[in-house]
């Protein structure tokens, strides 16, 4: 019998129901429960943005509060989670040594069989503390350094920049940091969402669905796209080019410009914008503008000759940049924030759970093709 013949990639195939997000790649337009993103940048927080993908609504100031300290609670690592930090080989990358420790934290969490509501839950709250502090551990162990102790007082974007730096972040650091988190919380059935799904509904843990969101989003056409932006920035800062130039050239020889277009959106990128005023405030305010500028002038010329738009991915990487962040942080900082998304995700196919089994179109030899013996093939 034929079936419906998706597009290369699965574009523009609805494959689930959710009440969790939603895009309109036409107008531009994405919220998080019913709730535009612009709003939620410029008002929410990002505690309150994942009380809010969890739960449905926002929660009142008693919610809120609860929330708040449920996540510092939940800011431990088990000991042997620590040892294999350090044990693990310098060759490794950031995004490689969380996936890998994600995995592991299974092992140590009392919840792990347990694959009710409430117990998805509160391996949520688990698993969203303790990702940023693996990011932030095992940054300070590869450079030699100290690790840094969470502190309970601080928001969730406070205390990663605090165990990361050892300094006490500015109001200005951790609130960008809080809205970018904000901003990729959560983008509907993109690759590593979607992988997490599929993984929660053959009813396997929400670790190995988070695991599983790792390994896709480590891809570099979904979460490490900011980082080949950043990568450019410098490639151009330290050739001493005209960064349109440099773009022209990188254009004609047919190579990619990270950070421009995107599957969904056929205008701006809603994130784009608020991560591109804060890429020029930061740098402004950091006495650091040249990575915001640069940038300015790639989109301006991409725009123009390309007729492509810049998607969240492009001013993430000059943020994350004047931010002080190393470039192969960045991806593992996507993370800390999908997390958010993922769990939200992981909750609501279990609450109404069927195996996601999709068909392909078959496009092979014709049936029956028949079995050859041995003399008689060519």
């Amino acid at each position: 019998m034929s079936t419906a013949v998706a597009g290369k990639g699965l574009e523009g195939i609805v494959a689930a129901n959710s009440g969790i997000c939603w895009i309109d790649g036409d107008a531009g337009v994405l919220a998080y429960r019913g709730i535009d993103i612009h709003e939620l940048a410029v008002n929410s927080t990002f505690e309150e943005t994942t009380y809010l993908l969890w739960n449905g609504i926002l929660p009142n100031q008693l919610a809120l509060r609860e929330f708040h300290s449920q996540l510092a609670i939940s800011r431990e690592l088990d000991v042997r989670v620590i040892d294999m930090l350090r044990a693990f080989p310098t060759s490794a990358t950031p995004m490689e040594v969380l996936r890998t420790a994600v995995s592991a934290l299974s092992f140590y969490d009392a919840d792990e069989k347990d694959n009710s509501h409430d117990a998805n839950v509160r391996k949520s709250y688990n698993l969203t503390s303790q990702i940023a502090m693996i990011v932030a551990i095992y940054d300070r162990i590869r450079k030699g350094l100290e690790i840094v102790p969470p502190d309970r007082s601080l928001n969730h974007a406070g205390n990663f920049l605090w165990m990361l730096t050892g300094e006490k972040p500015s109001e200005t650091a951790t609130r960008t940091l809080d809205i970018a988190l904000i901003l990729h919380a959560d983008h509907e059935l993109n690759a590593s969402t979607f992988a997490a799904r599929v993984i929660a509904a053959t009813l396997s843990d929400i670790h190995s669905a988070v695991t599983g969101a790792m390994g896709a989003l480590k891809g570099p056409l979904h979460g490490g796209a900011n980082e080949a932006v950043m990568k450019l920035l410098y490639e151009i800062d330290k050739a001493g080019a005209d960064p349109v130039d440099y773009v022209k050239n990188m254009l004609a020889a047919r190579q990619k410009i990270s950070g421009f277009g995107h599957r969904v959106y056929k205008t701006e990128d809603p994130r784009a914008t608020h991560l591109r005023k804060m890429s020029e405030q930061l740098g402004n305010d950091a006495g650091v503008p040249k990575w915001f500028q640069m940038s300015r002038a790639i989109e301006l010329y991409i725009n123009a000759d390309k007729k492509l738009n810049a998607n969240v991915d492009f001013y993430s990487a000059s943020t994350y940049a004047t931010l002080g962040i190393d470039i192969d942080l960045y991806t593992p900082i996507f993370a800390i924030s999908r997390i958010a998304g993922w769990a939200a995700h992981v909750i609501e196919q279990l609450d109404d759970n069927r195996l996601i089994r999709p068909r392909a179109e078959y496009i092979g030899p014709a049936y029956p093709s028949h079995w050859i013996p041995m003399d008689e093939r060519g």
